[in-house]
């Protein structure tokens, strides 16, 4: 296959698996001036105890340490939009209601790869939010979005809700162009509902993130977290619900990350006394699981005690 031949076919195939979207960037050394904004960030604690992200740096930067002989990056996206849970009731972030995406993308992603691979020989390693890759960099390079103010990938016409996958492969397919204007309107509604102040006009804090205080933080909650929490005790939505570009968005229909219906009839006095037998039920297989039990039910009381 010439490239461009190779990058609709590529296109095709994503589109026949459920991504929403597919786009290609040409593989290449990542500018410096991209990885400095990245280890400033991580230099200033930006990222709490996610340790990981200060490592592999060199990867980050080059793709050919992951993938010798990478050409090219297909880059995709999955929706999970779904109606938002009454506000009353206690809920979870929507990205966890389904199966785990990792699971989900990446079954879907060496699909692709096989298929490719078939097609045309290529080789290549499939990622999502499971190595040193700069998912939103690349995205853009793809020309899939642009990254807004609630630090985002927002993708015209779709909004914010999706997960991101790639594919890093040794053949060139034709490169897509990036978006060049900039497609936030600024509207600072994702820095004025955050409930933390984690989003700023010059950068993002995970250390105030909600997310990251119910999914990634070990140990007591910082004093008046669970006000902050709302009904929501695994994760946040307020940056991305209150995004002007998820005001018509489509209901996502991949089955995997569609709640089960014992998870979508869970009543508050449910979850405040649930089981540890119960949460492996309601979790298996889920992206949930990587909180534990624990960590779920001090998330919990945190809104119990307000009750």
């Amino acid at each position: 296959m010439t490239p461009q031949e190779l990058s609709l076919y590529i296109k095709a195939e994503a589109k026949c698996l459920g991504f929403a979207v597919c786009g290609i960037a040409k593989a290449g050394i990542v500018p410096r001036e991209e990885m400095k904004r990245f280890t400033e960030w991580t230099d200033g604690g930006n990222h709490g105890t996610m340790s990981y992200l200060e490592r592999n740096c060199d990867k980050r930067e080059n793709p050919a340490l992951l993938v010798p002989g990478c050409k090219s990056i297909i880059c995709v996206a999955m929706s999970y939009a779904q109606p938002a849970t009454p506000r009353n009731r206690l809920h979870l972030s929507r990205y966890a209601q389904g199966k785990d995406y990792h699971k989900v993308l990446k079954d879907r992603l060496h699909a692709l790869l096989k298929s490719i691979n078939e097609a045309t020989g290529a080789g290549g390693r499939a990622f999502c939010d499971s190595a040193p890759v700069l998912e939103h960099y690349w995205a853009e390079q793809a020309g899939i979005g642009r990254v807004g103010l609630n630090h985002q990938l927002i993708i015209p016409g779709l909004g914010t809700f999706f997960f991101l996958g790639e594919l890093f492969i040794d053949q060139e397919a034709e490169p897509d162009t990036p978006i060049e204007h900039n497609v936030c309107i600024n509207c600072n509604r994702c820095i004025i509902n955050c409930p933390t102040g984690a989003l700023t006009k010059t950068g993002f804090d995970a250390r105030k993130c909600l997310s990251y205080l119910t999914i990634e933080h070990r140990g007591d909650l910082p004093e008046g977290t669970g006000e902050k929490m709302g009904n929501c005790f695994y994760g946040c939505d307020r940056c991305n619900a209150s995004c002007p570009h998820n005001g018509n968005y489509e209901p996502q229909t991949t089955n995997e990350l569609l709640p089960a219906e014992e998870l979508s009839a869970m009543t508050d006095e449910e979850w405040f006394t649930l089981s540890e037998e119960r949460y492996k039920r309601l979790f298996k297989e889920s992206a949930v699981e990587r909180a534990g039990y624990a960590q779920l039910i001090r998330n919990i009381n945190e809104i119990k005690k307000l009750r």
